[in-house]
């Protein structure tokens, strides 16, 4: 955490020393403070920072993609006259078990074109979601199981 707020401070004394207050300015500062800080990590010692990082860009750029094929798979959908749709409820067994972890599954589900979260089981065991395409269930669960939720636990465990 302190090497987060090293990373920031850094990259606000960028945007300073640069005179040119933007948001774009400002990223730039971040990631070149964030190779500076990656290339002293003898200096400033062992840190899970830098393994962080890397998984919150993978997990990011994971959802880019899913969130890509989801629109094009709806919009091919749409477009053509024969509907592919083949809708239901399944139920994902859960290896998340905090809020923070459960909330953010969730939301990228949801957010996700043609998946749409509806709820957690009261022991917090299964999530419940509504997707517009299942060829197979269990594929269906694998994809989110070894997608989504492996990587948010990379992320906040």
């Amino acid at each position: 955490m302190t090497l987060l707020l090293w990373n920031v401070l850094l990259a606000l004394a960028w945007t300073a020393l640069t005179g040119r207050v933007s948001v774009s300015n400002f990223l730039e500062g971040f990631v070149l403070s964030y190779v500076i800080l990656f290339l002293s990590r003898r200096i400033v010692g062992p840190s899970t920072y830098f393994r962080k990082v890397g998984q919150l860009l993978g997990l990011t750029l994971y959802f880019i993609w899913e969130l890509v094929l989801a629109n094009l798979r709806v919009a091919y959908d749409v477009l053509t006259p024969r509907h592919k749709m083949r809708p239901g409820v399944v139920a994902i067994p859960l290896d998340a078990e905090s809020d923070a972890e459960i909330t953010l599954l969730a939301n990228l589900i949801t957010l996700t074109p043609g998946t749409l979260s509806l709820d957690v089981s009261k022991d917090r065991k299964m999530l419940y979601i509504h997707a517009m395409y299942i060829d197979d269930i269990d594929q269906l669960r694998r994809k989110i199981k070894d997608g989504f939720e492996r990587r948010v636990l990379e992320v906040l465990r």
